[in-house]
C-alpha cells in the first residue's frame, strides 16, 4: 500500500470537508435575511436549518475520523485494526480510507 498517496488522499478529503463546513456554517450562523414572517416559510427554513446542521455534524465526524486515520499512519498502525489488533484488508482501506476497523469488527461493531 503506498501510504503517501493514502496520506495525501486523506488531506484533500479533509480540505474538501473543511471548505464545505464552513459554507455550511456561514449558512446556519451567519444569516443577513430576516425570519420570514410567513408561518408556511418559517417552517421551511427551519427544516432547511435542521438538514444542515445534520449534515454540518456528519461532516465534522469524518474529519475526526480522518485526522484519526492520518495518526495511524504517523504511528504505522493504519493497517491494524483497533479492535482485534488483525490486518485491516487493502481494499476495505481503499473503499474506506478513514476505517480504523477489518471487516469482521465492522460487522460485529454495526450489528451491536
Amino acid at each position: 500500500m503506498e501510504y503517501d498517496a493514502v496520506k495525501k488522499q486523506l488531506l484533500a478529503e479533509k480540505a474538501e470537508l473543511e471548505a464545505r463546513l464552513e459554507r455550511t456554517h456561514k449558512h446556519i450562523y451567519l444569516k443577513d435575511e430576516p425570519v420570514s414572517a410567513n408561518f408556511n416559510e418559517q417552517v421551511k427554513q427551519t427544516e432547511n436549518d435542521e438538514l444542515v446542521r445534520t449534515l454540518e455534524a456528519e461532516g465534522l465526524g469524518e474529519i475526526v475520523q480522518i485526522n484519526t486515520a492520518l495518526r495511524r499512519l504517523e504511528d504505522h498502525v493504519y493497517t491494524q485494526c483497533s479492535k482485534c489488533a488483525g490486518a485491516i484488508a487493502e481494499d476495505r482501506l481503499r473503499a474506506i480510507p478513514y476505517t480504523d476497523l477489518c471487516i469482521a469488527c465492522a460487522t460485529k461493531s454495526a450489528g451491536a
